[in-house]
């Protein structure tokens, strides 16, 4: 009797059921080309066109499901992925969701320094993260971990600083709270099982996701220049390898398209204008390959 060869399991792809990230994972990967559609709260649903399933998890779970196998892939925060301390290889940081995470003390309190919160209550969502932190600076606390909310820990009496992500800071100022120090930056990340069964999948993944990041960070910007100030213009905007350049039918004048990082847009037009440049005009990019 012959036995049956078990069928190959497609790449598994976990992100985040719910919440803001579970949004961003979804636009980033609809971006990318590869279009899904999750029925009601299921918990898979299939790539179109990609041997690609995709999982729906907590957010904090799929660190150490990837570190452990059962996906292959994960969206993820880096500081899920610190705090789990999961072993995972960050294929590329994905530039959305990005935060800071800091220990906040009350605007009255005493607190100058790590090493002052020895002895304290602290409360976080992070304890490993704040316990390693807190060591660091000579300092033991006692960590009241919780999974929610912990600004008003300190008003609740339950705590005399937290530990929490901090992203504006208007949160930190209605309950009177000051960042006495910051841990870390973090972001979110895509990361990779050490045991993923499909690496030429993934890097196909990598690099779709990688065309839709790099698009964010850049501008095509079209203009017209006189010939003669060609060599200048191309000073000001030379491009990823170099501008596009095209003759006018006034052969006096060029067009010159190129893409500019979008931080350096308008400082980069106001310097064509004052050259000589005309008809400047920004375009977005949506992907690209560089």
């Amino acid at each position: 009797m012959n036995r049956t060869s078990e069928p190959t399991r497609n790449l598994r792809i976990g992100i985040p059921s719910k919440g803001r990230l579970s949004e961003l994972a979804g636009d980033l990967l609809r971006q990318a080309g590869l279009g899904f559609r999750r029925q009601d709260r299921a918990l898979f649903a299939r790539i179109s066109g990609l041997p690609i399933d995709l999982t729906f998890l907590r957010t904090d779970d799929i660190p150490t499901l990837c570190a452990e196998g059962a996906i292959d892939m994960g969206i993820t925060g880096s500081d899920l992925l610190e705090e789990s301390d999961a072993r995972a290889e960050i294929r590329m940081r994905l530039g959305v969701g990005r935060c800071r995470l800091a220990i906040c003390v009350p605007e009255d309190s005493e607190y100058a320094s790590a090493a002052d919160l020895d002895g304290a209550r602290v409360a976080t969502s992070f304890p490993s993260l704040t316990e390693r932190y807190l060591a660091r600076h000579g300092a033991t606390a006692h960590l009241v971990s919780l999974s929610g909310s912990v600004e008003v820990m300190i008003q609740l009496g339950v705590a005399d600083a937290i530990v929490d992500l901090v992203e504006t800071g208007s949160t930190l100022a209605a309950n009177r709270l000051r960042v006495l120090d910051e841990i870390g930056q973090y972001e979110t990340v895509l990361i990779q099982s050490s045991t993923c069964h499909d690496p030429t999948t993934a890097q196909r993944v990598v690099r779709r996701l990688e065309g839709v990041t790099l698009a964010r960070d850049y501008s095509l910007l079209e203009y017209n220049i006189p010939r003669k100030l060609l060599a200048e213009a191309e000073a000001i905007t030379p491009g990823f390898n170099s501008p596009t350049v095209s003759n006018l039918e006034d052969t006096s004048f060029c067009s010159v398209r190129v893409m500019v990082p979008r931080r350096d847009i308008i400082e980069a037009m106001e310097k064509l204008e004052q050259i000589g440049a005309s008809a400047l005009f920004e375009t977005a990019i949506t992907n690209c390959r560089l």
